[in-house]
Formats: C-alpha cells, structure tokens, sequence
C-alpha cells in the first residue's frame, strides 16, 4: 500500500473516530431522529391540510382534529408509562391502565368516525387513517429519541 493510501485511510478512521465520538452511547443518530421528526410533520401536516380543505361541516372537522390531539397525547403517555416500568420507575397502576385505554378509545373513535363518515369518500378515509397512524407512531418515536437522547447526556 503506497504512503498516500495509508495516509487516507488514517484520515478516514480519524473522521469516523471523531463523529462517533460526537454522539453518547445509547443516542439515536440524527438521522433517526431527523426521520422521526419529518414523518410526525409529514403525518400530522397532512392529516391536518386534508381536514383543512375537506368538504364537512366545522362540528367534524373539530372533532378529527381533537381526536388527532387526543390520539397523539395518549400515544406518548402510553409510551412513556411502558418504558417508565420497564426501567423500573415507579407508574401506578391505574395511569398504565388509563394510558392504555385513552390510546384504544381514541383508535377506535377515529375508525368508528371514519365509519360512519357518508360525506367522505373511501379514499379519503383511507387517507386519513394513514395519517393518523403514521402521526401516532412518529409522536412515540420523537419521544423516544428525546428521552434516549437525554439519558445519553445524563449518563456522561
């Protein structure tokens, strides 16, 4: 190997040294994180420019814009109570279980909306719950990556 390539190639593991360096064991990489934050935009975004120019009443479009907020609330309530126990953080009972159940009602008040909607056609429906699915796993993900990403910081 000629003295260029070894020189090269010790510059290569320098770099690489020096970006894992730069973020803590047990971090998400910014890569993670940034496709976590972009699908809970992309999600949320769309879920909310689709009931912005859809063709209902403003009683309904209220109503899938609160259990969107309400879904996303649950998901990372029930997110956070999961990995509280499974680290050993005292959760009562009780806020497990109404963690649970706001996520399952707000599951089921989206598909029982989307059920009965007359006004809106199949594809839409589909639209929405996509949306909406996509946007609850990204808010659980982005909460993730925070709380990891402290927990890195902390354990310094």
């Amino acid at each position: 190997m000629s003295n260029e390539n070894k020189v090269l190639l010790e510059q290569r593991k320098e770099n690489a040294t020096k970006v894992k360096a730069e973020r803590k064991k047990g971090e998400p990489t910014a890569a993670f994180k940034g496709a976590s934050w972009a699908a809970l935009l992309v999600g949320a975004a769309s879920y909310l420019i689709g009931l912005f120019n859809a063709a209902m009443e403003l009683n309904e479009k209220g109503y899938y814009f609160a259990v969107l907020i309400f879904g996303l609330y649950a998901a990372v309530s029930l997110q956070k109570a999961v990995r509280d126990k499974d680290e050993g953080i005292p959760v009562t009972a009780i806020y497990y279980g109404i963690s649970w159940f706001a996520l399952i009602v707000s599951i089921s008040l989206m598909a029982i909306g989307l059920y009965n909607a007359e006004s809106i056609v199949l594809s839409e429906k589909g639209f929405y719950g996509m949306a909406f699915v996509l946007s609850l796993f990204a808010a659980i993900t982005v909460q993730k990556n925070i709380r990891d990403t402290q927990q890195a910081r902390e354990g310094e």
